[in-house]
């Protein structure tokens, strides 16, 4: 029996201990009382609106006014901004989401809202927040949809053990360090009545996600996708994906329910229903896809599954998310209907209303609250458990697999990257109540900066161990 083998319970296993003692400690800690603090956006104070003598200005005021046409507005800004920054992203060798998701926090309260909170009124009034949250939820659930339809579950099949390991051991090292972060901040940092286990869950998955789009996205741009690390980083990924969406499905079944018994309940509906979409749904859409003939019903099958599937999902409590994730995961690829699906939503969704999600995120991240020197300890104390747990944690367990030491440096680096998925994560907490606007700051900053820094570091990598062989050249 290889060694690593051995490894793989031990490392698993360990740190699950861990973190179950530092859940088992933390729950001792006493629950945080006093009146709690919504977490809402803070929005300026409506500016006066401008005197108009003439009726014709009247009219085209109102008709400004109207929420259908600040919708449209919002739409065509966000569009605007981020597709500005993308390119400037582009520019200098970042993804495009990093640009994205900066152009989402300058159009809030952070750099808009400060500069200039008329303008950011009239732009994102109090008002339009709700429609503009809804759009981005439709847009997330087509993204997740097509993210569960990119994955391929054969890849995670043909390198099992190491990448499951790998992946495995970037999810279960940052997620006990993120317990432990919690330990030390819940007091302090978590909002008023939340208990400590629902505070140290989400901490512990928010430090274990793993971007798998934008990671396969620079796997592409870099010319990995046929290289042994292009597949290894990938395969992880793929596998990070489908554990951590399951960790965060049972999270958020914890958080929701009022007991012990509701937990179980809901719990136990999850996974009734993932192994119906799995065991039952998927077959009969296979065979369903394969009689059809007409590309219009099999589209609008797969759209059916998709939303009967978030429906489901929302209703038992596990989110609309995962039930379009899962959605994705199964719809066959022998009829041809991924390829499909992917051209005519693919654009939609992330050229139009993922930004919207950018920018609704960017309304609720208020850089400007920590404005204290603890605040900013805090947030390097984050920036360091997320970076040892996701970068060291991968790249010494692909060592310990037996990859080469730039190869387990490189897929440390690229299983770093957060990006989008991180956002995804951050938001269902904040929705729920269990990050305070400075906890949601923080942690949208780590995604950003976390993303930043897969470029730069696969470079110094690549840089550093190119130097090392010409130095060993006679």
């Amino acid at each position: 029996m290889k060694r690593s083998h051995l490894l793989y319970p031990l490392i698993i296993g360990a740190f699950a201990l861990l973190t179950w003692l530092i859940i088992a400690r933390g729950e001792k800690l006493p629950e945080r009382a006093g009146t709690p603090l919504t977490n809402a956006v803070i929005q300026p104070a409506p500016a006066a609106p401008a005197a108009v003598d003439s009726n014709v200005f009247t009219g085209l005021l109102q008709h400004a006014r109207h929420p259908l046409s600040i919708l449209l507005m919002q739409i065509i800004v966000v569009l605007c901004a981020t597709r500005v920054f993308g390119f400037l992203a582009r520019k200098i060798k970042q993804p495009a989401v990093v640009g994205e998701i900066a152009a989402g926090i300058i159009l809030g309260p952070s750099l808009l809202g400060w500069l200039s909170p008329a303008a950011m009124q009239a732009i994102f009034p109090a008002g339009s927040l709700p429609n503009l949250q809804f759009l981005s939820q439709i847009g997330l659930a087509f993204f997740m949809f097509i993210v569960g339809m990119e994955l391929d579950i054969s890849k995670v099949r043909q390198k099992a053990h190491d990448a499951v390991m790998i992946s495995h051991a970037s999810i279960i090292i940052p997620f006990f360090l993120g317990v432990c972060l919690a330990y030390f901040t819940y007091q302090r940092y978590a909002p008023l009545h939340v208990n400590f286990l629902s505070f140290a869950l989400f901490m512990g998955i928010a430090m274990s996600v793993t971007a798998f789009p934008v990671l396969a996205r620079i796997v592409q741009e870099r010319g990995l996708t046929g290289t042994q690390l292009g597949s290894m980083a990938i395969t992880c990924a793929a596998a990070d994906d489908i554990t951590a969406w399951g960790i965060l499905a049972v999270v958020v079944a914890i958080v929701k329910s009022t007991g012990l018994l509701s937990a179980v309940a809901t719990i136990g509906l999850a996974l009734v229903f993932v192994l119906a979409m799995l065991l039952v749904v998927r077959p009969w859409l296979q065979r369903r896809m394969s009689r059809l003939t007409d590309t219009k019903t099999k589209v609008a099958l797969g759209f059916f599954v998709l939303l009967i599937a978030g429906y489901l999902a929302e209703v038992i409590g596990i989110h609309l998310l995962f039930g379009a994730f899962l959605a994705g995961v199964i719809m066959p690829a022998e009829a041809n209907i991924k390829q499909v699906l992917q051209d005519k939503l693919e654009d939609v969704s992330v050229v139009i209303l993922l930004p919207i999600f950018f920018a609704f995120t960017g309304l609720r991240t208020q850089i400007g609250l920590l404005n204290e020197g603890h605040l900013w300890l805090v947030f390097a104390a984050i920036m360091l458990v997320a970076v040892a747990g996701k970068f060291a944690g991968s790249a010494l367990t692909a060592r310990v697999v037996g990859q080469p030491w730039p190869e387990a440096l490189s897929i440390g680096a690229l299983m770093n990257t957060r990006g989008l998925m991180e956002l995804v994560v951050l938001n269902i907490g904040y929705d729920l109540g269990i990050l305070t606007p400075q906890v949601f700051a923080m942690l949208v900053l780590m995604a950003l900066l976390t993303t930043f820094m897969t470029g730069p570091l696969l470079d110094i990598i690549n840089f550093s161990y190119a130097a090392g062989k010409q130095k060993a050249l006679p």
